[in-house]
């Protein structure tokens, strides 16, 4: 294994050894490591001191299921702290058959040219780009799949990225040549900074993948599979109704946030939920199951077409359609599926992009419900690049602030997600206190407080709840590392041979010795190496706090967020 390194600022690339420290990280706990050591935390994110980090997961390219995100690191332009975004496609498996741990890009070219990058066995090519500059993301993927053939990985930034906006998102080539992005804090508008388009990868001839003993690593994914498959929502709900499933579960639990965090529950729920997905797609010949990448098991995207059976978009989220449905009372789920395609071929953050709409909303540049708004803003403004487009753009805090709002549902930020955390206490401790911002995916409470995974803790209360965000910030950081998909934590919490057999094949590829305690030891060490990043960048105990209007009850339960500074502070003594 090498890093492959690149310089922008001379145009130069350089193979690496890794250092013996980064051997057994990979994924979100390498990237982090390499942007704590190698980047100033005070440095502009888009100045020549950012870095742009791509790394595999400990596990990418083998038979593990599930194993095949991509971890993007940097100081994010969106929320000042150090992050890690990751995403499925083609991308992490390329590289991991090329033997390259990480792709380091450093430095600004000098002048207004573009580049792209060719990462293959050999080293990266590094060449002038312009016939695809300001076109969006679905016309860069069909054209470099012309180019270099089906079996080429593509990652790209589209319009947004171009424009350096805060809530541009990187996005990777999937096994179908849709579009998986690694959507949050804006890592996109660094690789704009950078003048970078596209990066293709061409795994052909690349040094494949170490195991060690194959054996027993081929023994502990049989286990691993076979528990993600048996799990009932990894196996059976994820794999029929996708993500989607989520709308009604947390519409009934009273935690489906509706117009702009004001209530719990959506009246047009059942018009957007994950069955009426299911039966439209069926309805309209579209494929609804799929993996995101090769050797995905779980198969929760899908492919939704449009009334006339024309493809629209695929890995249509729970959390996208939450943003622009319920957040902003637009009940079509059509319209929904069009602001999706636009946002993936822009290269737009669907949940930043989503809660820049609702603040819209509040500043009445458009009225509630109005999805047809949503998509001119989409196409008019923000694709072009205009004054109103760059506030967009650069996410909700931004235009509220530009429009004097003082309802803006971020941490650090960043816009919260499709969880309100009145109703589901232990997802707004995550929200208030990980490094990323409001990530829900950085500790997904949701499994014990509303999904019964892993135990169960009330969401209404708050006994439990700093040790469960804890916990699952913990486990996240490590499952991260190994370029697990977030949804292998359900066979992985409830399943103890699951969790058993994931520590297996750790120890088989890289001949470790870990347990189950080196396992969480090594998210503690990422969690705490991003808390003292963000420290050096200025960050403070008040920055993990909520905004302050989540002290209104929330109906139907009429729930309050209810935690002290003090109680937050908890989350991080270990």
């Amino acid at each position: 294994m090498k890093l492959y390194r690149v310089n922008m600022s001379d145009l130069s690339f350089v193979a690496e050894e890794v250092p013996k420290e980064w051997n057994v990280l990979g994924g979100r706990g390498l990237t982090s490591a390499i942007v704590a050591k190698e980047v100033d935390p005070t440095c502009h994110p888009l100045g020549k001191k950012n870095k742009l980090v791509f790394a595999p997961g400990l596990l990418a390219g083998t038979m593990a299921g599930n194993s095949g995100r991509l971890s993007v690191g940097s100081k994010s332009p969106l929320t000042g702290g150090i992050k890690e975004s990751n995403a499925g496609g083609t991308a992490a498996q390329r590289l991991a058959k090329l033997g390259v741990k990480a792709l380091i890009v450093e430095g600004i070219p000098e002048g207004d040219k573009w580049y792209c990058l060719h990462v293959h066995k050999d080293g990266v090519e590094i060449k002038e780009e312009t016939e695809l500059l300001g076109k969006g993301n679905y016309e860069v993927i069909h054209t470099l799949t012309s180019r270099y053939g089906e079996n080429t990985g593509v990652m790209t930034i589209g319009q947004a990225g171009e424009h350096k906006m805060a809530a541009a998102n990187i996005s990777v080539k999937d096994p179908k040549g849709h579009i998986r992005s690694a959507g949050r804090g804006g890592l996109g508008a660094v690789m704009g900074s950078k003048r970078i388009k596209f990066i293709t990868l061409d795994d052909n001839d690349g040094e494949g993948i170490s195991i060690l003993d194959k054996e027993k690593f081929k023994n502990a994914a049989q286990i691993f599979n076979k528990g993600l498959l048996s799990h009932p929502v990894s196996g059976n709900a994820l794999p029929k109704y996708g993500t989607d499933v989520l709308v009604n579960i947390l519409n009934e639990a009273g935690g489906l946030p509706t117009k702009n965090f004001r209530l719990g529950q959506f009246d047009g729920a059942e018009k957007i939920c994950g069955e009426t997905m299911y039966d439209t797609i069926a309805s309209r010949k579209g494929d609804s199951t799929h993996g995101c990448h090769v050797g995905c098991i779980i198969r929760c995207s899908q492919t939704y077409n449009d009334k006339d059976g024309r493809y629209l978009t695929s890995g249509f989220e729970y959390e996208t359609i939450w943003g622009f449905g319920a957040g902003c009372l637009v009940d079509d789920l059509d319209i929904i599926a069009h602001v999706d395609n636009i946002c993936d071929d822009i290269g737009i953050d669907t949940i930043e992009t989503a809660g820049a709409m609702m603040v819209a909303m509040e500043a009445g540049l458009l009225s509630w419900g109005d999805g047809h708004g949503i998509l001119r803003f989409l196409k008019e403004e923000i694709k072009e690049g205009t004054s109103l487009g760059r506030i967009l753009g650069n996410g909700a805090n931004f235009i509220g602030q530009a429009y004097g709002v003082t309802r803006i549902p971020t941490v650090k930020h960043q816009t919260m997600t499709a969880y309100d955390p009145r109703s589901v206490k232990g997802i707004g401790v995550t929200y208030a206190t990980s490094p990323m911002g409001a990530d829900h995916t950085s500790g997904y409470t949701v499994t014990s407080n509303i999904l019964k995974v892993g135990g169960y803790v009330d969401p209404l209360s708050k006994e439990g709840q700093v040790e469960l965000s804890r916990n699952m910030q913990i486990s996240t950081a490590a499952i991260d590392s190994a370029g697990l998909c977030i949804f292998t934590a359900f066979a992985i919490l409830d399943y103890e041979p699951v969790s058993h057999a994931l520590i297996d094949m750790i120890n088989a590829q890289y001949g470790t010795n870990w347990a189950v305690e080196d396992w969480f030891e090594m998210g503690k060490s990422v969690l705490k190496t991003e808390r003292s990043f963000n420290k050096a960048a200025g960050f403070t105990k008040k920055d993990d706090r909520l905004p302050e209007f989540f002290s209104e009850p929330i109906p139907p339960h009429n729930a309050t967020w209810d935690f002290t500074g003090e109680e937050l502070d908890q989350v991080y003594t270990f």
